[in-house]
Parts: C-alpha cells; structure tokens; sequence
C-alpha cells in the first residue's frame, strides 16, 4: 500500500472507535467528547489529504480511486449510524444515504466485471461536503448537550432544549435534509456516468 492508501485506511480503523466512544455511556461524556472530536477531524482531513499525497508522489492508481470513495462511505455511514442511534440524524435520511452507497456499490462492480474503474464524481465530492457539515453540525449539537447537562443517555430530542441547542437542531435537521437531496442528485450523476462507461 502507498502512503495515501494507509492515510485512507486509518478512516476504516478509526470510524468503529467513533461509534464506540459516542454509544459507550460508561466513558465520562468529557474527554469522550475530545476524543470524537479528534477522530471526526480526523476522518474528514484525512479524505483530503490522501488525494493530495496521491497526486503529489504520482501514486494515483485504480485501487487508490475505488479504496478512498469506500472508506469515505465505510467513516461517514459509521458516524451517521452512530448519530441516528442517539435520535439527531433522521432515520429516514439514513436509509437514502444507504440506498444510495450500495446502488453505487453495485455499478461500480458491474463496471469491474469490464475492468472499468469509476472514480469520484463532482456530484459526489459535493454531497461529501454536505455530508460532514450534517456530521459536523451533529456534533457541534452533541457537544452543545453534554456540557449544558443534557441527558444523552437515550434518544436526544431536537425540540425543546432552548436557545443555542433548538438553533443547532434546526440547521442540523437542515443540513440532513440538504444531505438527501445531494445524495439523490449524486445518484443520478452516478447512473449517467455509469451508462457512459458501460457502453
């Protein structure tokens, strides 16, 4: 594996513990939440910085292009699991978000049965940038719940916290639903391409 392909492996490694750290109620909610801090910004730098390193070394290869799109899905699907499980990500949201990855899970192994490698569309790069202000913001609101004395024991309401928290359910409810439309515009982007490359 290339230096990239590890930086892109460290976001498979590190989404499990995200998710670990977020459910396990017996970790004190303080330094848990430095920790999924640490690894959020971790999982999002990283997706920058693979390409990069990639294309700077000149080791941009079709395993890179297919490794990357899959531990973006494996990273941001863990986290959004982990912040449905807790009631601020819509379940709703989620299920498109999964109908969505493994539709493109599946042109992207017909393509492989041609020996054709689809790599990351600008549609796809777009809603990944929605995708971590939905994440982001969902955690901005986790943190905003903990240090005002919440209880995040069990499912968290988005209503009804006041002030800071009712502004931040808002855009984070916003921001998910903003993550939908993206991933069906996405979607779309991805099936023309797909029929352009079939072919």
């Amino acid at each position: 594996m290339t230096v990239a392909d590890k930086i892109t492996l460290s976001r498979i490694i590190v989404a499990p513990f995200f998710f670990f750290v977020l459910k396990a109620q017996f970790i004190p909610r303080q330094p848990a939440i430095v920790a999924l801090w640490i690894m959020f910004c971790w999982m999002e730098v990283s997706d920058l910085i693979d390409g990069k390193i990639a294309r700077a070394n000149d080791q941009v290869t079709p395993f890179g292009k297919l490794f990357d799109p899959f531990a973006d899905v494996i990273s941001r699907v863990t986290y959004f699991v982990a912040f449905t499980s807790i009631g601020i990500m819509p379940l709703w949201v989620l299920l498109v978000v999964l109908y969505r990855e493994f539709g493109i899970l599946f042109l992207r192994m017909l393509l492989g049965l041609k020996g054709i490698t689809m790599g990351a569309r600008t549609g796809g790069k777009l809603k990944a940038g929605i995708y971590m202000v939905a994440g982001l913001f969902s955690l901005i609101l986790y943190t905003v719940l903990v240090y005002g004395g919440a209880d995040v024991s069990g499912p968290i309401s988005l209503s009804g916290a006041g002030g800071l928290a009712d502004a931040l359910g808002l855009l984070t409810r916003i921001a998910y639903i903003l993550a939908a439309v993206a991933t069906i515009v996405s979607f779309i982007d991805y099936l023309f391409q797909f029929r352009k490359l079939y072919r």
